[in-house]
């Protein structure tokens, strides 16, 4: 397995570990709905060093972004990010990623841990405006600082005013010492917070800072188990759950991100104005159990009558809520907010409601 800067620190820790997307990563620490909470109210911190970073260059930079991805980089400010994704052929995606504008002609695309490979060998085969492509995912560290007391805490690390950076912009600066850090105000979590990221022998400087700093508002690693039910709370998608290669970005609930603008050809373009004009047979929603019970990826979703009309993508109890959340793709009908589905578990139809993401307002 793969390993990331701060893999021996987690082990030395307690984490409780194990693979995910090839690396070795700690899935909890004290337990996972304690570390929802603790970034729901305080500050936790995620190694997130096994997401994948290209960079894109040159005076094509531009271009081949815009061939490439859904969303319209056109307009997007330097210091700004953008959320976005890699269509495939078929109506489907190939990744969902971030697109940051750092400099004129430069940009940087974060991928997800399980996708670099083949999000590389797209962009390489796709790069037919001969922009400059590099992956730094092996040379560069990340860590996710989320939670509402996190810019308490990283304010104490840097001279940069990190009030002034809005939701999904970025800059780059001294943290810790350290230089060249890219200070994002982004993250996965929906509690607020930053994402940093740096160069490898930096990693435990501003590991070690960070836990020092944050004392205080009682700090703690927080593991992949907890950032799951985090991003659910927020009905956010996970890629291999809820977006694959057989979904489109319009199905996903994504049209927001798929711009059609004059002058943008993207790849099946066409394809995705057409499910936009016309519809689509299904559609992914969030849904709320009713009764008792926990909904898991997998399960199938009934109607009323009993017919399977989709299955569950996410699901998990809401550590918030205290109840059962899920997502999944219905039959388009059935997809709209207040419709009645049912979720089968072990030979029970469970009832649940459609509802409006976020879970967690």
């Amino acid at each position: 397995m793969k390993t990331t800067p701060f893999t021996d620190v987690h082990i030395a820790l307690g984490a409780k570990m194990h693979e995910f997307a090839g690396f070795n990563m700690p899935i909890e620490y004290s337990g996972i709905i304690d570390e929802h909470m603790t970034v729901v109210n305080g500050v936790g911190v995620f190694d997130v060093s096994h997401m994948g970073e290209f960079w894109v260059k040159g005076p094509n930079a531009l271009a081949f972004i815009q061939s490439i991805t859904s969303n319209d980089a056109s307009n997007l400010p330097l210091g700004k990010a953008q959320y976005t994704c890699f269509p495939n052929e078929k109506g489907g995606i190939v990744d969902d990623l971030l697109v940051y504008h750092y400099e004129p002609e430069k940009y940087l695309l974060v991928v997800n841990a399980g996708n670099i490979d083949k999000d590389w060998d797209w962009c390489v085969s796709h790069n037919t405006v001969g922009a400059e492509l590099e992956n730094s995912s092996a040379r560069t560290g990340q860590l996710a600082i989320q939670g509402p007391k996190a810019i308490e805490v990283l304010q104490r690390l840097t001279p940069v005013d990190l009030s002034a950076i809005p939701y999904y912009a970025f800059t780059t600066g001294e943290f810790a010492g350290c230089k060249e850090v890219i200070i994002s105000n982004t993250g996965y979590t929906g509690a607020g917070g930053f994402e940093l990221y740096f160069h490898l022998e930096d990693a435990m400087t501003i590991w070690n800072a960070i836990f020092e700093a944050g004392k205080p508002e009682g700090i703690k690693p927080i593991g992949l188990g907890a950032r799951d039910t985090l991003r659910l709370e927020m009905g956010f998608c996970l890629y291999g759950n809820d977006l694959d290669d057989t979904t489109s970005p319009i199905e996903a609930g994504l049209g927001w991100i798929t711009k059609f603008v004059e002058g943008k050809e993207f790849t099946n373009r066409a394809e995705l104005e057409r499910q936009k004009k016309e519809g689509v047979t299904r559609k992914l929603c969030a849904f709320e159990l009713v009764d008792k019970g926990i909904p898991r990826h997998g399960y199938e979703i009934a109607d009323a009558e009993g017919n399977i009309i989709g299955v569950v993508t996410s699901g998990t109890m809401s550590p918030v809520l205290k109840k059962g959340i899920g997502m999944g793709y219905v039959r388009t009908d059935l997809s709209k907010v207040g419709s009645e589905i049912y979720i089968k578990v072990r030979n029970r139809n469970l009832k649940a409601q459609v509802v409006k993401a976020p879970f967690r307002k």
